[in-house]
């Protein structure tokens, strides 16, 4: 089915948006204060940069294998493995975070504590497994649905709280010094993951070229919107409560009392279980490619092994947050650094695989992403590691093969047909090296 411009908007808008938007302001304006809206903007900057890379990519190279297949294109086999692992382990460790979030929501309402918060979250974390264990998907409109009802309660919070902002909230502007404000973008990059599924969808625009950047304008002119007027108001309303993990319901409380408060936590819980619901079924499919492909289990939604893992992750998690051992702050680096090593591979690989342009916009993403990476300290060490192991391992014979190196990229080319045209290769199958085109996402390999 074509997609028409306004339908393209909302699922990309739907791509960005998501449960970040609960919880992160008010972890940024703690790492940072006022000056977390200067990481928000950063981030923002960055996103242009990857909205163009990755829509230049799906033209390029149209795939419905995900970012992974676009690190795979550029850079190899190892690397796209690599990415698979870590967009994997990205959605294991991020899952837990993201119901404590729901749950945070959930337990201010009640007046629970720490602990409470805590085993709210893996109440809410079994919940969704169950759900999604028998089989329930999070459709596409469903999914819409919440970040539409997301959207409604994040303008009620901001246009409720604007009478109580104050200019004096915004003193003194950087109270941890500048360096916070790294720390800060490393915490919001979490809100920021989803450009990567705006690729596939390239191929379904009657004309990408014409609409395509009309679309990206558009989601991203909302997305900017939303981000920077809730973390503004934020800062201005709360001032030195901006800190708290539930800045929504602060929000909506100083406008509609407790009944607000009430409202945020019943919005935070569907959201939560609609999108953990959507990852975990992202992420079963995905496990079944890495360990099984091929192979499908007619009898679980989701492979026995990556159950375990994940109860594993919840567990840990749990005693974790509810022991006051690890903030929530530094637990939501873990699966945004995972995030952000998939997008360096996918930035990178851009830099090899496109031209002109989006050529050059790749080169300066790959420097920003690696700086936000950098910034992630020791959250930066989980994806190191499955990086470097799953990089490590044999090649199955069935991927190996004698491919022709892609030809170079020159200034005349505009995607990736026109470089093997002019190099005289015909467009044919995959695997008869020195006389056909690629045909696939691995039909070449990096020169």
């Amino acid at each position: 089915m074509e997609l028409s411009v306004s339908r393209g908007v909302a699922l990309y808008v739907g791509a960005l948006l998501g449960p970040g938007l609960l919880v992160l302001p008010g972890l940024a304006a703690a790492a940072a204060g006022p000056a977390s809206i200067l990481a928000w903007i950063g981030l923002l900057v960055l996103s242009g940069l990857l909205a163009v890379v990755f829509a230049a990519l799906g033209v390029a190279r149209p795939s419905n294998a995900g970012a992974a297949a676009y690190v795979r294109a550029g850079l190899g086999i190892r690397a796209g493995r690599a990415a698979s692992w870590c967009f994997l382990a990205g959605i294991i460790t991020g899952a837990p975070v993201v119901c404590h979030m729901g749950a945070g929501y959930l337990a201010a309402s009640l007046g629970a504590g720490r602990g409470g918060t805590a085993l709210a979250g893996a109440a809410l974390l079994l919940v969704v497994l169950a759900v999604t264990l028998c089989g329930v998907r999070t459709s596409t409109t469903v999914q819409l649905a919440l970040i539409g009802v997301l959207l409604v309660v994040v303008i009620v919070a901001v246009a409720g709280a604007v009478p109580s902002s104050a200019a004096g909230n915004w003193h003194p502007f950087a109270p941890h010094g500048w360096a916070a404000v790294g720390s800060a973008a490393a915490l919001l990059m979490l809100s920021f993951v989803g450009w990567e599924a705006i690729a596939p969808l390239t191929v379904r625009f009657a004309d990408p070229r014409r609409r395509l950047p009309r679309v990206i304008g558009i989601a991203f002119a909302v997305t900017t919107v939303v981000y920077l007027s809730l973390a503004a108001v934020t800062i201005a309303a709360l001032g030195p409560r901006a800190g708290t993990e539930v800045p929504l319901a602060a929000l909506l409380s100083l406008a509609f009392g407790s009944a607000g408060s009430a409202v945020a936590a019943g919005a935070a819980i569907a959201l939560t279980v609609g999108t953990t619901n959507a990852y975990f079924t992202g992420g079963a499919a995905l496990a079944r490619s890495l360990t099984a492909p091929g192979r499908r289990s007619d009898r679980l939604a989701m492979p026995p092994w990556l159950l375990t893992v994940m109860l594993a992750a919840e567990l840990v998690a749990t005693w974790l947050l509810g022991t006051g051992r690890v903030p929530v702050s530094a637990m939501v680096t873990v699966p945004s650094a995972f995030f952000l090593a998939v997008y360096l591979g996918c930035t990178v690989s851009g830099w090899r695989i496109l031209t002109g342009t989006p050529r050059a916009v790749a080169a300066v993403a790959t420097v920003a992403v690696a700086a936000v990476l950098f910034l992630s300290g020791y959250a930066l060490i989980p994806a190191l590691l499955v990086t470097a192991v799953t990089a490590m391992w044999p090649v199955p014979a069935a991927d190996r093969g004698s491919r022709r190196p892609c030809p170079p990229a020159r200034s005349g080319d505009r995607t990736a047909r026109d470089r093997y045209r002019r190099a005289g290769v015909p467009a044919g199958r995959a695997d008869a090296p020195g006389t056909t085109a690629p045909a696939g996402d691995d039909a070449c390999r990096p020169a």
